[in-house]
Order: C-alpha cells, then sequence, then structure tokens
C-alpha cells in the first residue's frame, strides 16, 4: 500500500466516488460528504464548512486532499452557496494546513474565466479569471481561485494541483449541461455558435489520480482536443437548432424564475452566448497527461450511452475537424 493517504470531500458524488474506489487500490482513502454513500472506502458525513474537519485529517493521517465538493446547480440561495463554494473551500485550505497536509488538489472550473464577448478564441491558463458576478458558480470559482493564490505565497509547504475542467460529460451524465442536449432540440440564444469543448468523465478522474499518485502541482485546464458548435452538435445529434432573440429568452427566463418554475436566472443566457473554450496544451506537455478521448469523442459517447442517440465518434471528429473556431486547436 502507498505511503499516502488520501481525503477526498465530496466523496459521494459521481467523480468522487469513481476516484475514491480507484485510488483506494493504490493507497489509504477516506472521503467526507454530507450525504453517505456505500463504496469500496469509508466515507464520513460531514460538512466541508465544520471546524472538526481539522481532527478528521490529523486523525485519519492524511499526506493529500483531493477537495472536489461544490455547489454546481443554480439555486436560489446565494449565501448558502457561498458559504459552500468559498468559505468551504477557506475551511478546507485552514484545516490543510493545521493538520501539515502537503498536497492539495482542487477542480476550480473554466467558468473562472467568466463568459464574456471579449473572451480569447482558446483560453490559456495566464488569461485573467473575470468570473461574472450573476452567476454564483462562475463568481465563486473566482474567488476560491483568488485564494488559492494568497495561500501558495502563505503557505508554500501546501503543493497545489488545480484543474480547470470545461463541460464534464460521460455515459451516464445528467448534469445541466447535459439537460442542454436532451430537450427536442439545440438552444443558440442570438446566433453566436459558441463553441462547446468538452472532457470525458473518466479523463477526470484519471488526470486527477495522476496528479496525485506523482504530487504534481501547477494550474491545468482539464479539457479534450477540439470544440463543437451548437450547429455542428444539432447535426450529429439530428435535432433542429433553434436561434431565440437574446431579449426573447432572458424575458421567458424572468417569467419562469419570478413565477418559481426554473432557477436560472435571466443573466445566465451568458451562459449560452460566450462559452469559455480551453486550450489543453500545458495539461498535455507540462503535467504529461493526455486526455483519452477528445470532445467530439467525449460527446459521442455521451450522446450513444446518455441520451440513446448513435453518434459515430468518426463522424464526430471530422465534425470537429472541419469546426469554423478561430484559431481551432488540433485534436
Amino acid at each position: 500500500m502507498n505511503e499516502k493517504r488520501v481525503l477526498i470531500t465530496g466523496a459521494a458524488g459521481y467523480v468522487g466516488q469513481q476516484l475514491g474506489e480507484l485510488l483506494a487500490k493504490q493507497m489509504a482513502v477516506v472521503g467526507v460528504d454530507i450525504v453517505q454513500r456505500e463504496a469500496a472506502f469509508p466515507i464520513i458525513k460531514m460538512d466541508i464548512c465544520d471546524s472538526a474537519l481539522t481532527e478528521l485529517l490529523r486523525a485519519e493521517r492524511i499526506t493529500h486532499v483531493v477537495h472536489l465538493a461544490s455547489v454546481v446547480a443554480p439555486g436560489r440561495d446565494r449565501a448558502r452557496e457561498y458559504q459552500i463554494d468559498v468559505e468551504g473551500t477557506r475551511n478546507v485550505l485552514d484545516s490543510c494546513v493545521a493538520a501539515g497536509v502537503k498536497h492539495l488538489t482542487l477542480t476550480s472550473s473554466g467558468a473562472a474565466y467568466g463568459y464574456h464577448a471579449d473572451n480569447p478564441a482558446w483560453l490559456q491558463e495566464d488569461d485573467p479569471l473575470r468570473g461574472n458576478p450573476e452567476f454564483a458558480y462562475s463568481d465563486h470559482k473566482r474567488l476560491v481561485e483568488e485564494m488559492l493564490a494568497e495561500y501558495r505565497e502563505r503557505h508554500p509547504a501546501l503543493r497545489q494541483l488545480i484543474f480547470r475542467p470545461c463541460s464534464i460529460i460521460g455515459g451516464a451524465t445528467k448534469t445541466k449541461i447535459s439537460a442542454l442536449f436532451s430537450g427536442k432540440s439545440i438552444l443558440d440564444p442570438g446566433g453566436h455558435n459558441s463553441p462547446f469543448v468538452f472532457v470525458w468523465d473518466q479523463d477526470v478522474i484519471g488526470a486527477i489520480e495522476y496528479g496525485v499518485v506523482r504530487d504534481a502541482s501547477g494550474i491545468y485546464n482539464l479539457a479534450g482536443d477540439g470544440a463543437l458548435t451548437p450547429q455542428e452538435i444539432a447535426r450529429l445529434l439530428n435535432k433542429p437548432l433553434r436561434r431565440p432573440p437574446v431579449w426573447l429568452l432572458k424575458g421567458l427566463l424572468g417569467i419562469s424564475y419570478g413565477l418559481h418554475l426554473g432557477n436560472v436566472r435571466p443573466a445566465q443566457v451568458m451562459f449560452l452566448q460566450y462559452r469559455p473554450v480551453l486550450l489543453n496544451t500545458r495539461l498535455k506537455q507540462e503535467l504529461g497527461y493526455v486526455p483519452k478521448k477528445t470532445s467530439a469523442e467525449a460527446f459521442a459517447y455521451f450522446a450513444s450511452n446518455a441520451l440513446g442517440i448513435p453518434v459515430d465518434a468518426h463522424a464526430a471528429r471530422v465534425t470537429e475537424a472541419d469546426s469554423a473556431v478561430p484559431g481551432g486547436q488540433p485534436a
């Protein structure tokens, strides 16, 4: 058994449980989550904001922490989301420092760059993190990364490995991302045709495992090669592409939100208008992890397995290669 001892936050989640079971074959693993679930490693019911986390880290002699817990789905309690995402992360960091943890892996998000019309065609790790105040998830990821930068300066003994995943999809994905493609049509508000970059869920798990095993540090976009535009996705799924005016969609979302029929605010239409498109060069060349599936291959796998719509991976790759995305990254 490896000398590393790992604690995973959000361990009962889809990625957390699979990661824990993979790492448990090589080293001691314990998880924490607000829910308990049977797994191949112990999962303790605990809120990441709980001050008892420090004592748990000490008691389990934890050397490595993988922090996955966060709020992904948009809700109405912004204060609670901030408490979990930002203050919860601060508690994890303080607990790591107090307990003498050597290594922290954290999943941030490409959303930290923000959804902006003037984003570069391909975002790299040195591009500014601007987030969006209107979008809690994006804004909180930016705040968390600013906090991480402060801790790197004040506590250099705690090595940090930060991943910024793009849209994560897999064979059983049921998220707000997958919901965009499960309806009768594909939505492209205002006709921006802003491209999606995808990463296979098993590549997310594989990259984290790779980094933990090697004690790697640094900041890396976590994405498959290439990108697919809404137009290309609609063609692959054989679904119509709808391009409603932005003002109309915002109006409908405003009514829906006001009547408590949904939790998406009108301002969050930017999520579809200006997608952050992540370049994965540093992931491959500096970290040394090469995703097993490209964006197109990951999407084909997702469509065929999660949506039940057969999509040929080769056809998806061809579509991706023909993409009109400016400065397109070759697959």
